[in-house]
């Protein structure tokens, strides 16, 4: 996949002002900080929610989050999706003039205000077996592409890969929008997700494993820690969670037959 340059991402990103404090004292300098945004999504004129992120990949933001909600099932249901940045908002209308939209949301645990209506998870039927070593390969290939992170820092990056590339990439200050885009992208793409691993820079919460589920990705990989109801979740689902996967290392809290490791 064609790597993005930095001048590609300086436009969400913002140029600031800032004291620094070193041993040679104070000194006055400028940096990037992430940009964030408020996007209201209205479907069929209705207000569904309202998601903090980083404006990049908004149409596949806005199809991944509907997609993993049940709100639609493929981009077909789709008639059209007008995007206005300059008032934050994005107008989807669908086929069904009668959707009835879900009332009840979940705020989750993401960095950047994220929110569900779903809480089940669908199990993942694979065969999917991976090797360590490619889990690490795919890790460092991430952490080369982390172009608005290498820039301004504060940003989480994702990315849906088969066992030897990235397919996709996303960077956004919510480690749930990533997903979300990533899937968006993959069902504009027209890419398939089922069989593929998931490789994040951010900790694996219950809603994320949720997620790949919807996606069917039997593999979930995080240079960070999960939580504990992500590690419960991904036993359920059949999704072989691993953990602090950096340098020559890495953990697997669930399914270590994905991985090739037997617990006999």
């Amino acid at each position: 996949m064609q790597k993005s340059g930095v001048s590609d991402i300086k436009g969400v990103a913002a140029n600031i002002v800032c004291y620094r404090f070193s041993d040679e004292g104070w000194s006055r300098t400028s940096v990037y900080v992430p940009s964030e945004m408020e996007l209201t999504i209205y479907v069929n004129q209705q207000e569904l929610v309202t998601i903090l992120c980083t404006p990049t990949k908004l149409n596949s933001l806005v199809l991944g989050f509907l997609y993993g909600e049940g709100i639609i099932s493929s981009i077909d249901d789709v008639v059209s999706m007008r995007m206005c940045e300059d008032v934050s908002l994005a107008d989807v209308r669908l086929k069904n003039t009668e959707c009835k939209l879900p009332a009840q949301r979940t705020i989750t645990s993401g960095c950047g205000g994220g929110a569900t209506f779903t809480a089940r998870g669908q199990r993942v039927d694979s065969s999917l077996v991976v090797t360590p070593m490619e889990v690490l390969s795919l890790m460092k290939q991430l952490l080369e592409q982390m172009d608005l992170y290498r820039l301004s820092g504060g940003v989480h990056t994702s990315a849906l890969s088969d066992t030897r590339n990235l397919l996709v990439v996303a960077e956004d200050i919510g480690r749930h929008n990533t997903l979300d885009k990533i899937q968006g992208e993959c069902l504009l793409r027209e890419l398939a997700t089922r069989d593929r691993l998931l490789l994040t820079t951010g900790r694996i919460s219950s809603e994320m494993l949720l997620k790949a589920s919807k996606m069917q990705t039997p593999v979930v990989v995080s240079r960070h820690s999960p939580t504990g109801s992500a590690v419960s979740l991904a036993h359920d689902l059949g999704i072989a969670l691993v953990g602090h996967a950096r340098g020559g290392r890495l953990q697997v809290y669930s399914h270590p037959e994905r991985l090739g490791c037997s617990t006999d």
